[in-house]
C-alpha cells in the first residue's frame, strides 16, 4: 500500500519550504517533491536578503516582517548563519534625502532612524563621498541563499519528518494525488510552488495573470570592507514600492531619468551585502521576458559597478557573476489561485520569495488545512 500524505507540495524553492514548514508545524504529514537535486532556481540566485524596510506597504510589508521572525526563529536551529543585519540607504541627492525624510515619517518607517550624510563613514566604514542623508533600519536579515536553502530542507526532514522526493519531476495535479516522473502521490491537498515554470501545470489557470519573467544580474567580489549591513542607494528609491509610491519620489525619478536613465532603462540599482567567508555581493539589473535571454550584459555590469564606485570610490575585484530569473507580474507581487478545493497554485511574482515566502506560506496552510 503506498504512502499517503496530508500535503504534498511541488517545488523546493523558498516558497514550496515555507508551505512545508508551515504544514509540519501544524502537525501534517508532508512531502516535497521537486524536479533538481537540490534548489537551483530563483531563492539560490539572489543576495539572501530578506528586505523590509521599503516594502510597500500593507500585506507585502506586514509579510516581511511576519517571515523575518520565522528566519529568526528557525536560522539556529537549521543552522543557517545570519550574516549580518539592517539597512543602510544612502542618499547621494536631495530628492532622495527627501523621499527617505517622508518615508521615516510612515507607519511603515517605525524604529528606522535618519541620519545627516556625514553618519555614513560612521555607520559603514569604506562609504566615500558627499551624501545627503542615510536611512538606518534594523529589520533586515542577510543569509547566504545557497547554503540556507539546502540546510533549511535537510532541518525541515530531521526536526519536522518533511519527506524530499529530488530528481522528480510533477506531470499533473488532481484532487487527492500528484502523477510524477517516479510514480503517483497520495497527499489529501497539494501546493504547486513552480516558480516561473508556467507551462507544466495549470497553464490554463495561470495563463490569465499575464506573467513575465524577470532576468536579473549579479557578481561577488572581494571585498576590504566589512559590512554589518546591507547597502542601497537612490536607485532603490524609484523600485521598492514602500519608497517609490510616495509623492516625494516623483521628484527623484526626474532627476536620475536626467542624469542614470541608462540605469533606469536596464533596471539597475545597487544592492550590496557581506559574506561570512569576507566576500561581498553585488547587483543587480532587470530586464523582462517571456523567454529571457541566456546572455549576460557586460555593459549592465559596469552600471551596477558605476554605482558601487560612486560610494567606496573604486570597483573591486569580480570572483563571480550569475543570472537568475523569477515569475512578475505588473499588476501583484504574489498570486495564489484555487483550481480546486484542496489545490492552491502559488507564485512570488516580485522577487520577494526570501523576504516574504514565510508568512505566504502560512497563510496558505491556515486556508487550505485550517
Amino acid at each position: 500500500m503506498r504512502e499517503s500524505y496530508d500535503l504534498a507540495v511541488v517545488g523546493a524553492g523558498i516558497l514550496g519550504q515555507a508551505c512545508a514548514l508551515a504544514a509540519a508545524r501544524s502537525g501534517k504529514k508532508v512531502i516535497v517533491i521537486d524536479r533538481d537535486a537540490q534548489a537551483n532556481g530563483a531563492s539560490v540566485r539572489n543576495f539572501g536578503f530578506i528586505t523590509v524596510t521599503g516594502q510597500q506597504r500593507g500585506d507585502c510589508w506586514r509579510r516581511a516582517m511576519r517571515s523575518r521572525d520565522v528566519w529568526d526563529e528557525v536560522a539556529a536551529p537549521a543552522g543557517i548563519d545570519i550574516v549580518h543585519e539592517g539597512l543602510l540607504v544612502v542618499a547621494r541627492r536631495p530628492e532622495a534625502a527627501r523621499v527617505l525624510e517622508a518615508f521615516s515619517r510612515s507607519e511603515t518607517g517605525a524604529g528606522c532612524r535618519l541620519h545627516e550624510g556625514a553618519a555614513a563613514a560612521r555607520l559603514q566604514p569604506g562609504l566615500l563621498g558627499n551624501f545627503e542623508a542615510v536611512l538606518e533600519s534594523p529589520h533586515e536579515r542577510r543569509v547566504e541563499s545557497r547554503d540556507a536553502l539546502p540546510r533549511l530542507a535537510a532541518w525541515l526532514e530531521r526536526a519536522h519528518g518533511v519527506a524530499f522526493m529530488r530528481n522528480t519531476a510533477a506531470l499533473g495535479v488532481m484532487p487527492g494525488s500528484v502523477a510524477t516522473s517516479r510514480g503517483d502521490v497520495s497527499a489529501g491537498a497539494v501546493v504547486v510552488c513552480a516558480g516561473d515554470d508556467f507551462h507544466t501545470l495549470f497553464a490554463e489557470r495561470i495563463a490569465p495573470y499575464r506573467l513575465t519573467r524577470c532576468k536579473l544580474q549579479m557578481m561577488r567580489a572581494r571585498s576590504n570592507v566589512k559590512f554589518s549591513r546591507a547597502i542601497m542607494t537612490d536607485l532603490s528609491l524609484v523600485r521598492y514600492l514602500g519608497y517609490a509610491e510616495l509623492a516625494e519620489a516623483a521628484a527623484l525619478r526626474r532627476r536620475l531619468d536626467r542624469e542614470q536613465s541608462a540605469h533606469l532603462a536596464a533596471g539597475v540599482h545597487l544592492i550590496v551585502v557581506g559574506a561570512a567567508d569576507g566576500s561581498m555581493v553585488i547587483g543587480d539589473s532587470h530586464v523582462y521576458a517571456d523567454t529571457p535571454d541566456p546572455f549576460a550584459s557586460e555593459a549592465f555590469d559596469e552600471l551596477i559597478l558605476d554605482e558601487y564606485e560612486a560610494l567606496f570610490g573604486g570597483r573591486p575585484a569580480i570572483q563571480e557573476r550569475w543570472m537568475g530569473t523569477y515569475a512578475s507580474a505588473d499588476d501583484r507581487l504574489m498570486l495564489v489561485d484555487a483550481p480546486y478545493p484542496n489545490v492552491r497554485i502559488a507564485i512570488v511574482t516580485s522577487g520577494t520569495g526570501a523576504s516574504t515566502a514565510f508568512a505566504i506560506g502560512e497563510e496558505i496552510i491556515a486556508d487550505l488545512l485550517g
